[in-house]
């Protein structure tokens, strides 16, 4: 049941693994096509040739370290944009990640700007802007402008070495009458994204507005129950996929409301737009700037835009949940070790031998615990059997035997519970942090953030077929399941016969749940297995009473007969 159940509940719950980036094919190593990917520009999966669609129209072009692409000038729309440091699979040529694409293609997913108000004419989707340049870089801005005779709409843009657009929208009144203007931003995403959204994951709408983040809108969401209306001062709406986010930022000293409303053909559109209008008198101009983000969720980036750049809760765009308090410093602390080191495998090893470190005092304490609660063995049993038919008296006595010899049952527990909220960071760390994605270790392992590609069952890929999740045991997860039974022979043997055969199957059923499961955080368990069985055999040297073989248990007494009258 636990092997047929577990993976429709973990792509729920906990999502095992990014997608397999190698797969081994008669004895080597080949790079799998990422089937989230964005087709190319001809792909028959494409609704319309995505070079015919962008040469239909007069563009701007994007370059900068981070980003290439365009500005559609019809419409004033951002919509081509690729992310140059980061690659669809880990092949040398591969094409870089597409995040916008233009309307009329797969995928469509872009950006615009515009106005609402009284006494204007707008521009709108059809208009055409006029450029002042043909190339915007992160040291050379864009003027787009748009004039009706009575009013001139200016954009101006300019992006950063990273991901980061600043767009300042400007309206001149040139007529004779008063006008009302109000700014807006939108982003109109086609479809529901390539990742899924789960229980510990978030992908899709996302918003920030007093001080929180809101995870609970999904697409789902958006296009069953209608709009979504967040009112706030500042704040930021958007798009996240686990590791790509585009996020509107309006200025945060303005009151306005934020968005999510479903659009034509399954679409979504997030927004952010003032709460009130602002009049503009004759000869005047007014100016509001936003911001506009379209890249990578790195951490430091996202952090440091939420600490410099004054975006409130913009960190946040990752999902870290409830144990962000251990998952960001064990993140920092091993993307310090990456740097330092240059093997992302080897930094987590370095980690392990860190934790297991800092655990060792603790591990201590465990193992003069468990050599008490083996002395103790023959005097329980000895309880048991004399309370087998009373078990709340049973009960009273065992507990009243630890308190007589001063022993806590749970201490040998401790370590154990320390570790869960450490694997679970490390587990969220692999998942969510673009850091880790693709990232290499040694041999086969090409990606650590993705299963273990060498399987038993198609004999390492010399057999044509690929074996379901549940039953595609890697290298790794075998190794695992031999460490842990190899440290579970270490310990004292219970006495309780379910205990033993609980022991016994349990390495080779979390053999199983593992498999599907990111190579890092196995090789993170294989480590820390190794180290607990070098430090069980030190400490054997210490405790040497915890392997002698327990005295059997002096017979119960038999309660003496009634005298008879």
């Amino acid at each position: 049941m636990l092997l047929f159940a577990w993976p429709m509940l973990s792509e729920q719950f906990f999502p095992t693994a990014a997608p397999p980036a190698t797969k081994i094919e008669a004895g080597k190593t080949e790079v799998v096509p990422n089937p989230g990917a964005d087709p190319a520009a001809d792909s028959p999966a494409a609704v319309r040739d995505r070079k015919l669609v962008l040469g239909e129209t007069p563009r701007v072009q994007i370059d900068t370290p981070a980003l290439k692409g365009s500005i559609n000038l019809k419409g004033a729309r951002i919509d081509d944009l690729v992310l140059v440091k980061h690659k669809e699979t880990i092949a040398r040529d591969s094409d870089p990640i597409r995040l916008l694409s233009p309307s009329g293609t797969r995928d469509a997913y872009f950006a615009g700007f515009g106005w609402s108000g009284q006494g204007i004419t707008a521009p709108g989707a059809d208009t055409v802007w006029k450029a002042s340049s043909n190339r915007l870089t992160a040291t050379t801005p864009v003027t787009l402008t748009a004039s009706n005779g009575t009013q001139r709409f200016i954009i101006e843009l300019s992006v950063d070495e990273n991901y980061m657009f600043t767009i300042r929208q400007k309206v001149a009144n040139l007529g004779e009458k008063a006008i009302s203007v109000a700014p807006y931003g939108y982003l109109y995403r086609y479809g529901a994204g390539k990742d899924h959204d789960t229980w510990t994951i978030h992908a899709g709408p996302v918003a920030s507005y007093e001080g929180k983040v809101n995870y609970g809108v999904d697409y789902k969401t958006v296009a069953e129950d209608g709009a979504q209306r967040f009112d706030a001062t500042g704040g930021w709406v958007g798009y996240t996929d686990i590791y790509w986010l585009t996020a509107l930022v309006p200025d945060q000293g303005v009151k306005g409301a934020l968005s999510f409303r479903p659009a034509p053909g399954g679409a979504t559109q997030a927004q952010f737009e003032p709460t009130s209008a602002r009049q503009v008198g004759p000869g005047q101009m007014v100016t509001q700037t936003s911001r506009f983000f379209a890249g990578a969720k790195d951490i430091n980036l996202l952090d440091d835009y939420e600490e410099k750049g004054g975006i409130r809760q913009f960190g946040k765009a990752i999902d870290w949940g409830w144990f962000e308090i251990f998952e960001k410093p064990i993140f920092h602390y091993l993307n310090w070790l990456f740097r330092m080191i240059g093997n992302f495998g080897v930094a987590i090893i370095a980690l392990t031998l860190t934790v297991r470190l800092l655990l060792f005092p603790i591990a201590q304490k465990q193992f003069a615990s468990m050599a008490s609660m083996r002395a103790l063995q023959p005097k329980m049993k000895a309880l048991q059997d004399r309370y087998k038919d009373d078990k709340p008296r049973q009960q009273q006595e065992i507990m009243k035997l630890y308190k007589d010899e001063k022993v806590n049952p749970l201490a040998g527990c401790l370590p154990t519970l320390l570790q869960i909220p450490i694997l679970y960071a490390l587990y969220k760390c692999l998942m969510l942090s673009i850091e880790m994605r693709h990232q290499p270790f040694a041999l086969w392992l090409k990606d650590l953030s993705a299963p273990d590609p060498l399987h038993v069952l198609n004999l390492f890929g010399l057999l044509d077929f690929n074996p379901p999740a549940f039953l595609a045991i890697g290298v790794l997860p075998i190794l695992l399941g031999v460490s842990m039974w190899a440290q579970f022979k270490l310990n004292p043997a219970p006495m309780d016969d379910m205990q033993k055969q609980v022991f016994a199957i349990m390495p080779w059923v979390l053999m199983f749940v593992m498999a599907p499961f990111a190579a890092g955080l196995q090789l993170y368990w294989i480590t820390s297995n190794l180290l607990t069985i070098a430090q069980q055999k030190f400490l054997y040297m210490r405790h040497p009473a915890l392997k002698e073989p327990l005295p059997a248990p002096a017979p119960a007494a038999k309660p003496a007969k009634p005298a008879k009258k």
